[in-house]
């Protein structure tokens, strides 16, 4: 199994950093086809976001970042990918698990919207209508409070 880690960016070796950044091109640019939003927004700089990632014979596998922001307001777990032959190992799961164990308080995620039931396993649910994002159906969850995940799941996230 990956070892899971975290940090912010500031904290992150240079070389995982690149590895994170090069996953997430590789599934939303190159996957998804997603060219209508940049990649590096600039939210990673932000002091209060953490990248988290999963690890495996030195590659990063997986990773997702967790938005904070820094008046105690709502947390947003957000540009979660994982590695093609990383999928339907329960590293996705893994890694969500990880980052939602350092959110005490609700959680909002923008879900693709084939994803809503996997989400819903971590105790993520509906709060609105389906809407586009980067040309990609989605919907947005929220995790109320420290709800645990019911289950982990061995279903893909990218």
């Amino acid at each position: 199994m990956p070892t899971i880690h975290h940090a912010p960016l500031d904290r992150t070796d240079p070389v995982t950093l690149y590895r994170i950044m090069m996953l997430r091109t590789e599934v939303f640019v190159h996957e998804q086809g997603v060219v209508s939003e940049p990649e590096l927004d600039g939210r990673d700089l932000e002091p209060t976001t953490t990248l988290f990632w999963a690890e495996q014979g030195g590659d990063v596998v997986a990773t997702l970042r967790v938005l904070a922001d820094g008046d105690g307001g709502m947390v947003h777990i957000g540009r979660v990918a994982t590695a093609a032959r990383a999928r339907g190992q329960g590293v996705a799961g893994s890694l969500l698990s990880a980052a939602l164990a350092t959110c005490p308080g609700d959680v909002a995620i923008s879900a693709q919207a084939y994803l809503e039931s996997w989400y819903g396993r971590f105790g993520f649910v509906r709060t609105g209508p389906n809407f586009l994002e980067a040309g990609i159906d989605h919907v947005p969850m929220l995790r109320v409070g420290t709800a645990s995940p019911r289950e982990s799941s061995n279903r893909t996230v990218s």
